[in-house]
């Protein structure tokens, strides 16, 4: 079984410094970078936020099973097609 190390010191071949010197640990963290917490560490996900007049809105619509299979049928990106579907079908009406 492993043990896990709780409190035992950390071997020196770990430290490139000697802990002991604090002249020598000074010198070592003075290139190091500011901690400024949690959230400024954390990767940001997802896309960046849209202008307002940009964004999309989610619905919920009923379609045909035959017009949805159709626009599923063509491959990714089918519902941005049915957007510029829709968008040309309102120019068009105006």
């Amino acid at each position: 079984m492993n043990k896990k190390r709780t409190s035992a010191n950390t071997p020196k071949s770990d430290v490139p410094y000697d802990p002991k010197d604090r002249k020598a640990t000074l010198a070592f963290w003075k290139g190091g970078v500011a901690h400024k917490g949690v959230a400024a560490l954390r990767a940001k996900r997802g896309r960046p936020p849209m202008p307002a007049g940009e964004r999309k809105e989610q619905i919920a619509l009923r379609l045909d099973a035959d017009v949805l299979a159709w626009y599923r049928a063509m491959g990714t990106g089918w519902q941005t097609r049915m957007n510029a579907v829709l968008r040309a079908f309102r120019d068009a009406s105006k």
